[in-house]
């Protein structure tokens, strides 16, 4: 396979690099996890590392093992997306931003600098999210073990867009073609194609015909 490779670059023994991938400087790719025994997620080997051709990992970036990316995708500098996520084609993953474990994007899904997507979310396709949006899957903040069987990300569904600084609470599903307005916090689930605002969000309108995406 053919791909480019920048100085410094880790590349751990089993991992898939399809045809013109980019490894930029001091990227780390394939990493297995280094969990805490205390750690939820499963403790466990994990399958290669998987890169779809086109693939741009840049500076810094640190992809683990047991994730697939697929084609044409961007991993900013310094960003980091955990064990056992599927990543579809030509998503772009700001600078700086973490997508922890168990986690699906869908194609064509835009995450801006410094976001933060917790264990367990689902972002369906053409999802937009903007710079510092925080979600959250763990309404007990580690106490109780009642937490296990409820802990679960948000459902961000397809052409959904969140605004900067947003938080959105454990189990909440955003519906398709909603938005989201900037540093509004989210305690319920949003209907398609409504617009929230605040803390806590509420809907003040409709998203326009003329801001939907082909076939919504």
């Amino acid at each position: 396979m053919s791909y480019e490779r920048g100085e410094n670059v880790v590349v751990y023994p089993g991992t898939v690099v399809a045809d013109g991938c980019v490894l930029a400087d001091n990227a780390v790719v394939g990493k297995q996890p280094a969990l805490s025994p205390r750690s939820t997620a499963p403790q466990q080997e994990l399958p290669p590392l998987e890169l779809g051709a086109g693939t741009v990992v840049s500076t810094g970036a640190i992809v683990f093992a047991g994730t697939r990316i697929g084609a044409r995708v961007i991993v900013g500098d310094q960003a980091c997306i955990r064990e056992r996520c599927v990543i579809g084609d030509d998503v772009v993953i700001g600078r700086g931003s973490l997508i922890e474990n168990d986690t699906t994007i869908g194609a064509l899904t835009t995450i801006q600098a410094m976001a933060y997507i917790t264990a367990y979310s689902t972002l369906e396709e053409d999802v937009f999210i903007a710079p510092c949006v925080a979600t959250t899957n763990d309404n007990y903040m580690g106490r109780t073990e009642r937490r296990h069987e409820l802990r679960m990300g948000p459902t961000i569904r397809r052409g959904a867009r969140i605004g900067g600084a947003a938080v959105l609470l454990p189990g909440i599903e955003v519906g398709e073609e909603a938005f989201v307005g900037a540093g509004a916090v989210v305690l319920t689930d949003v209907e398609p194609r409504a617009v929230v605002v605040g803390n806590p969000a509420r809907k003040i309108r409709s998203v326009p015909d003329d801001e939907l995406l082909p076939g919504a």
